[in-house]
């Protein structure tokens, strides 16, 4: 197996680098030899949710305190290393005088090699045998950290949680509904939403992504035992058709499109608008699934206004996030006399359940009327 690098095209979500107090374990390499951690993300429910909130200012002190200490502890180390400097500003390392023992080939001196272990590679039934002592406030989500820009979908982003979060605010209103998630990722906004909805389509695109999607879902089946299913399918964004050839993992049968185009009333789009090829591409298969339902559906896309310097303004952008509002602008004024579409951002004042920053995030609702 080749070794593992990370390039100058590496992303990292901050989800991993802002939540604190996470334990984050690393269980597994993937198909492509790409390390899989698992981490436990807590539903804050009732006064923690308050909590979560009120805390911030706590937390600030606390940051204070902290940080008074380590310059103490900082000013304390470098005084004890000006202690072991020679006259030249050397250091004098002190060493213990040689004893009889210290011998080449006293297996005493030879130093033990520690290697790495990995501390298993799951399948399935290890996922169930998990599942079934996990708490139902607790979400387990194994995802990979630091991927090429292909691979985001296999780490989790905030915009996840927002939605989330409004799901779990919101839970009369999904409720024994069908849904539809379309670039699930991780499959966490499919999970959440499977406490409440009937059937759950989790969505992507890629084998090793999707398998990461069914082995979530079945670490989190305890949490979405009083909830429906999760069916984890192929759904590729720049394909016209959904895949239906019965020899390639993740298709869909003549039952699941049936169902799907006859109950679906709510489609899930979670942080998934960084490409405007893809932003494209997504509206598209929006367009193209929505007029084909039987139903009227509502839409809910989360995104993050990421702020990046280009060469081509010289100055600070966010071009993703502009382009995906004028694909939003564009879509709602479609008038192909069936369907009128009116788009509401959602302000993200309500409760939050998970722990996580929630500056430059945006959640935006879709709704849809019949033309007569």
């Amino acid at each position: 197996m080749e070794a593992i690098t990370f390039s100058k095209d590496t992303v990292l979500s901050d989800i991993h680098l802002r939540i604190h107090h996470k334990r984050q374990l690393m269980v597994r390499l993937n198909a492509v030899g790409q390390p899989v951690f698992q981490t436990q993300f807590k539903i804050l429910w009732g006064n923690n949710v308050v909590e979560a909130a009120s805390n911030k200012e706590g937390n600030r002190v606390g940051d204070e305190q902290e940080s008074s200490l380590s310059r103490e502890t900082a000013l304390h180390d470098v005084q004890e290393l000006e202690a072991l400097l020679d006259e030249d500003g050397d250091l004098e390392v002190q060493r213990r005088p040689p004893t009889p023992s210290d011998k080449p080939e006293s297996p005493a001196c030879i130093r033990d090699v520690v290697c790495p272990t990995i501390l298993r590679i799951g399948s399935e039934e290890n996922c169930v045998e998990e599942a079934s002592c996990n708490p139902e406030d607790v979400v387990k989500i194994e995802h990979t950290m630091a991927t090429p820009l292909e691979d985001v979908g296999k780490q989790i982003w905030r915009g996840a949680f927002l939605l989330a979060d409004y799901i779990l605010w919101q839970q009369d209103l999904f409720r024994g509904c069908t849904a539809l998630d379309l670039g699930a990722g991780t499959g966490f906004t499919s999970v959440i939403m499977a406490t409440v909805a009937k059937t759950v389509y989790c969505t992507d695109v890629g084998e090793d992504l999707l398998d990461m999607c069914e082995r979530n879902i079945s670490l989190n089946k305890g949490l979405t035992k009083t909830g429906g299913q999760v069916k984890v399918k192929e759904l590729d964004w720049l394909k016209n058709q959904l895949c239906r050839d019965p020899e390639t993992l993740y298709s869909w049968t003549e039952d699941d499109v049936a169902d799907l185009y006859d109950q679906t009333t709510v489609i899930l789009a979670a942080d998934v608008f960084y490409d405007d090829d893809l932003t494209d591409a997504l509206f598209k298969t929006l367009y193209r699934i929505t007029y084909a339902l039987t139903r009227l559906c509502t839409i809910y896309l989360s995104i993050e206004r990421r702020f990046n310097f280009t060469l081509r303004y010289m100055d600070i952008t966010c071009d993703a996030y502009n382009h995906f509002r004028n694909c939003l602008n564009n879509f709602v004024k479609i008038d192909n006399g069936k369907l009128k579409w009116t788009a509401t951002e959602i302000k993200p004042v309500f409760p939050q359940f998970f722990s996580y920053e929630r500056e430059h995030l945006e959640l935006w609702k879709l709704t849809a009327t019949t033309l007569t």
